[in-house]
């Protein structure tokens, strides 16, 4: 798997948790420390993502729509 995939897919998996913890209405405590890092599991991601040394093979003139 790339490098730059594992944050995004942590990072879902995590808020997918999230959702069913507060949909089954878990323990208020557990639900309010998981909002409460979540921030800083999206700038983990954030960062990874933009770090990641992908090159494209277009310029921005040739496909300037292209998300990779």
């Amino acid at each position: 798997m790339n490098s730059f995939l594992f944050p995004v897919y942590a990072v879902t998996g995590f808020l997918l948790i999230y959702l069913t913890a507060v949909f089954v209405n878990l323990n208020t405590a557990i639900i309010l420390f998981m909002f409460s890092a979540s921030p800083i599991l999206v700038l983990w991601m954030v960062y990874r993502v933009l770090r990641a040394d992908v090159q494209s093979a277009y310029t921005f003139e040739e496909k300037w729509y292209e998300d990779l």
